[in-house]
């Protein structure tokens, strides 16, 4: 492959024999490292020195994921002999070598934020707590983890593995209060009283406004309004006034119309008026009178953002999408509404050629070739 007269690599970078030698000896100590631990779990050593031989191999090497399962084996056997010892204090032994456990975890976690492995073996921790401890020390160990992701997605906010982490620790305390609900003769109503809904569609409101660029936080309001509203079992009023919230946040947001993940949770309110996507949504019982209503107030206001934003593409989808439902509820595209999705179809591909055949069969899809063909001629 010709390189235009330009090295592959600077000379100046070359490695010295010192460092080839220091790289060297870094690749031969991991190695052995490997070769320990590998053989201690052949011969089923679960000894405090194996863990400990796992703790440094995966402090060099977190993405080793055999490594954590040795290391749950090793795990595995000290919490039997804690249950077994017959001291009295397999409680106390147990909450200490899960604390000493998630101890070790959290610098790896820092530095490896989006080591799947790593977010995967810490469940596994606080999950023993749940199997092995009494429900208040379990609570306490999981209430101490939701407090810790905050702080972690204060640090990384986008980052959907913590994301979907927080959604796992919060069912598991939902869980917990759930079960002391039933212990205290509660269970008809417990349920209600268990979910966390509203502080966590609260806490995404926050992440939201500390960075509207959020998949994740979008993603889980989207899931959280849903859960909220069935269980208040909210009225249609209730629900409509819910989504006009919503519209009304999302508009404010976009003042930057280029922010994908904006437009992404738009496009979801927009299934609201879909009649068959409707029942999915938070106000599903619209009239067909009511849905046009809100969908033409919707192409008014985007069209508004076209000013001054005319190369955005983001705007011209959000127009189709509506037109293209807004044909869908009055059961027929009128000529008006041909004119208008075929105008910007020809933007789009204008501004975004490299998906060209996409537009091109959404245009063949609605069957506006010859519309499109009339534009493009003019």
């Amino acid at each position: 492959m010709a390189s235009h007269g330009v090295p592959r690599y600077n000379a100046s970078m070359r490695r010295t024999e010192a460092a080839w030698q220091k790289e060297s000896q870094k690749i031969q100590t991991y190695n052995e490292l490997v070769s320990i631990v590998n053989s201690q779990r052949a011969e089923h050593d679960f000894s405090t020195e194996a863990l400990n031989k796992t703790s440094e191999l995966l402090t060099k090497n977190p993405e080793y994921y055999t490594i954590w399962n040795t290391r749950r084996l090793i795990l595995q056997h000290q919490f039997s002999k804690a249950t077994s010892s017959g001291e009295g204090g397999g409680d106390g032994q147990i909450k200490n070598i899960i604390k000493a456990d998630l101890q070790f975890l959290f610098p790896l976690l820092r530095g490896y934020p989006k080591c799947y492995w790593i977010w995967n073996h810490r469940l596994w921790d606080l999950e023993q707590t749940t199997l092995l401890l009494p429900t208040s020390i379990s609570r306490s160990f999981w209430q101490e983890e939701l407090a810790l992701v905050g702080k972690l997605l204060s640090l990384d906010s986008r980052n959907f593995h913590g994301w979907g982490y927080r959604r796992q620790v919060v069912s598991a305390l939902e869980e917990l209060a759930s079960k002391d609900d039933e212990k205290e003769g509660h269970s008809e109503d417990a349920s209600t009283p268990a979910s966390m809904a509203k502080a966590e569609l609260d806490y995404t409101t926050k992440m939201i406004g500390a960075n509207l660029s959020n998949f994740s936080a979008w993603h889980n309001r989207t899931q959280l309004i849903l859960r909220l509203l069935h269980e208040q079992s909210a009225s249609d009023e209730e629900r409509k006034k819910m989504l006009d919230s919503e519209l009304k946040l999302i508009h404010r947001a976009l003042i930057d119309p280029y922010d994908q993940s904006l437009w992404f949770y738009h496009q979801n309110l927009m299934c609201t008026f879909d009649p068959a996507l409707a029942s999915g949504t938070m106000a599903p019982n619209f009239t067909d009178v009511e849905r046009l209503e809100y969908l033409e107030n919707e192409v008014e206001a985007i069209t508004k953002m076209l000013d001054g934003e005319e190369d955005c593409k983001w705007i011209y989808q959000a127009l189709i999408s509506c037109g293209v439902v807004i044909c869908r509820v009055k059961g027929v595209m009128s000529t008006e509404m041909k004119q208008r999705i075929s105008g910007w179809l020809c933007e789009l591909k204008r501004l975004d050629p490299l998906r060209q055949g996409r537009w091109l069969d959404l245009e063949a899809s609605l069957n506006l070739y010859q519309v499109a063909k009339s534009y493009e001629n003019q």
